[in-house]
């Protein structure tokens, strides 16, 4: 028994996830994640233990050359890892993270349908795929911030309030402030061509008056798609 134990702890923990030593802390951090979830759905124990103890190991080994500058591989060392004790400037602002394929094209169908939606509709669907707008990126960036997250594992504190829900909590809520960000955005912009028009000293045509509906969606299903598929 205590072979066994001392061969696991040998084990070369970028073999034990499945991953090139020169692969990036963020992808190796992702794989875990889905490597570890279907461990714990099939009820393997013990390859879940395993996966945790390598991605440790290699959490550990960043973590200590973090404030070196060293190399990891033929990579810097992780960015998130070796500044971690310095806050980015916007902690809050959007982070560069390519979604797959699939879920693209799932973007692509959710904006492509609201704007079609909202053009055919001629402005006068009382907002309404804007909502159906905002329910499918909600949906789909909070599911996206959960694979960069480790697995769940129930976790009390001291006052036995569970952190999961709390971890939960914050994806949510950044998820709302991804979306609605957009839409802020879409509606100022708006906002702006019509302030623009009146300081120039021009009349605001009808039409463009009356279009905000469709503008303020259509401007969002864009932003959203670019967010929800390229940032989280």
């Amino acid at each position: 028994m205590s072979a066994g134990l001392g061969s696991g702890a040998e084990e070369n923990p970028y073999e034990v996830l499945g991953v090139n030593p020169l692969e990036s802390f963020d992808k190796i951090k992702v794989l875990y994640s889905r490597k570890h979830k279907d461990a714990e759905k099939s009820g393997n124990e013990a390859a879940a233990a395993r996966l945790e103890r390598a991605y440790d190991k290699i959490m550990m080994s960043q973590l200590s050359k973090r404030k070196k500058g060293l190399t990891f591989g033929a990579v810097e060392v992780s960015k998130n890892i070796k500044y971690a004790d310095k806050q980015p400037l916007l902690p809050w602002g959007p982070k560069k993270a390519r979604s797959i394929k699939r879920d693209i094209m799932i973007n692509v169908g959710i904006s492509v349908a609201m704007s079609v939606w909202v053009v055919i509709s001629e402005g006068m669907a009382d907002w309404k795929p804007l909502q159906v707008l905002i329910f499918g990126y909600v949906f789909q960036l909070f599911n996206k911030l959960k694979q960069y997250e480790p697995p769940d594992v129930t976790v009390y504190d001291e006052e036995d309030h569970n952190k999961n829900v709390a971890k939960s909590g914050k994806r949510l809520l950044r998820t709302f402030g991804l979306v609605f960000g957009c839409v802020t955005v879409a509606s100022l912009v708006f906002t702006g061509i019509l302030n623009g028009i009146e300081i120039i000293g021009a009349s605001i045509p009808r039409a463009l008056y009356n279009s905000q509906e469709t503008f303020v969606t259509i401007v969002s299903a864009v932003l959203m798609f670019f967010v929800g598929s390229f940032y989280r």
